[in-house]
């Protein structure tokens, strides 16, 4: 499937936002039957488009966690050990290969921030890694 249905994309959109809402209130919204959403939703994870489903934190504990944007530049030999170092981290909530000056960028989170200091450290200690930037998210102004 290489294109999408202007209905699946909206349905992609509500699953996003909400993707614990019912398959009854997604059809409501979508003017479908609920059987047509189920079809939807069933061959959008077939497919692939759908790989899984994952939790947002609360505003709460959001608000309790440091986050950090951490651009690496990598050695090109070591880029495959780097990012399977850097995968066993449970700090490390994403990794991006980027262009520009660096090769990738992880966002990391911790309670506090010495223990964000103390995985930065870790960070550009990994063999491989040769220089880190790091910038600490004050505010997350929206999040799809």
């Amino acid at each position: 499937m290489t294109t999408l249905a202007d209905t699946d994309r909206k349905l992609l959109n509500l699953l996003r936002a909400d993707a614990r809402e019912s398959v009854s209130s997604l059809a409501r919204k979508l003017d479908l039957a609920r059987s047509t959403v189920q079809e939807r939703i069933a061959r959008l994870e077939r497919s692939g488009i759908i790989a899984g489903y994952t939790i947002r934190s609360g505003e709460d504990f959001a608000e309790r966690q440091i986050a950090a944007h951490v651009m690496i530049s990598v050695d090109p030999k070591m880029a495959a050990s780097v990012t399977a170092d850097l995968k066993k981290m449970p700090e490390v909530r994403s990794l991006a290969a980027i262009s520009g000056t660096f090769d990738m960028m992880a966002e990391v989170a911790a309670e506090t921030t010495a223990k964000i200091d103390g995985i930065l450290d870790a960070i550009g200690r990994l063999k491989g890694v040769q220089k880190t930037m790091s910038s600490i998210v004050l505010s997350v102004k929206f999040e799809r």
